[in-house]
């Protein structure tokens, strides 16, 4: 690590304390979060996309009661009231069928959340949404109109996202975020995005930065220079300073210096740890991201509890990443490799550093 990038003394303290506690965590792994990838079908083309979703995806939605059988095998070993339901995709939207769920979630004392690229949340289906139960909202929003509509890969993706946001604002018992994906493009925006996101009355914004996974991988637009990556963060810490808008950067990455100043704890991927999700074609996994070689089961062949207690060690132990780059990195201790979905699967190599970038902007 460059000296002039040296981590201040009372943050290497509270590092270290954190590190124990994350162990900790990682030993007794309670599930806090559940995702369940309900389709792969998606009404937008995004430039960015990681899964690569299509209007019609060759995979069949799973049925509401395949993945109800498993809230159910779930629900006597967590606190459901403290365990949140993600519904992902794709895009959760194009499903007629998830007031169904929601309400399925409800009743079991579940809260559950959607999130959503905006496009089909008219009132009426976020009105229906809220009377199944609906607690938690994330919508996207990745520059104004002309970029969102590039960036989304969809004529009038704006206005619709616009007005979905409008909506959930206005409500004071959802939980509701905007995200949005800076790149390039919207990079030059932000000060506009945010001015608009408050003007609109959203109080949570996250930004993320695009990882080179799916089609972003041939599209050099979607990733920030180093200079812009660390002005990213300038741009968050003065934000918050601002208190305006409670804005934090994505759960990805170790930041260096930036820890706990661009977001509200120390960077920690809890894939595995506290996440785990249910895939599409019912596989068993972490965040939704994590495919292939992180696959740790199947709904359609194995209980869900007997696997997250006793497989996804290759997420709670992650010494095997200690190698390549990181292997020399001296805030490896803090950082564990970072976030899961940034390592080729293949051969465990990391893809993306956050701190690298950082670092190679000073």
């Amino acid at each position: 690590m460059k000296k002039k990038n040296k981590i201040d003394l009372k943050k290497i303290i509270a590092l270290n304390l954190f590190r124990k506690y994350r162990h900790n965590l990682a030993e007794i792994h309670e599930l806090k979060y559940l995702f369940w990838e309900c389709t792969l079908r998606c009404n937008m083309n995004c430039v960015h996309c990681g899964s690569d979703c299509t209007k019609d995806s060759s995979v069949n939605d799973m049925p509401v009661a395949d993945f109800i059988r498993v809230i159910d095998e779930i629900k006597p070993t967590v606190n459901p009231n403290k365990t949140m339901i993600v519904l992902t995709g794709g895009e959760p939207l194009v499903r007629k069928d998830i007031e169904i769920v929601g309400k399925e979630l409800y009743n079991r004392g579940f809260p559950w959340g959607i999130v959503s690229n905006g496009f089909l949340l008219t009132k009426n289906r976020l009105d229906s949404l809220l009377n199944a139960g609906l607690r938690a909202l994330t919508i996207s929003l990745d520059g104004l109109e002309e970029i969102h509509t590039w960036f989304r890969g969809t004529k009038n993706a704006y206005p619709k996202v616009l007005e979905a946001i409008k909506n959930a604002a206005k409500l004071e018992n959802l939980e509701f975020d905007v995200v949005t994906c800076a790149n390039q493009r919207s990079f030059k925006e932000l000060n506009q995005i945010k001015n608009l996101l408050i003007e609109t009355g959203v109080k949570q914004w996250r930004i993320f930065t695009v990882f080179p996974i799916g089609r972003a991988v041939d599209n050099p637009l979607l990733f920030l220079s180093d200079i812009e990556f660390k002005e990213l963060f300038d741009f968050i810490k003065e934000t918050r300073e601002e208190g305006k808008i409670v804005v934090s950067y994505g759960c990805e990455g170790f930041l260096g210096n930036y820890e706990a100043e661009v977001r509200d704890e120390f960077f920690f991927c809890q894939a595995g740890i506290s996440v785990g999700s249910v895939l599409v074609d019912g596989s068993i996994s972490a965040c939704p991201s994590l495919r292939d070689n992180y696959i740790q089961g199947n709904i359609y062949n194995d209980n869900f509890v007997e696997v997250w207690n006793n497989k996804f060690q290759v997420m709670r132990n992650r010494k095997w990443t200690k190698t390549g780059k990181c292997a020399e990195c001296e805030a490896y201790k803090w950082c564990e490799g970072n976030g899961l979905h940034l390592r080729n699967e293949k051969n465990g190599e990391l893809l993306f550093c956050h701190l690298e970038k950082i670092n190679n902007a000073l």
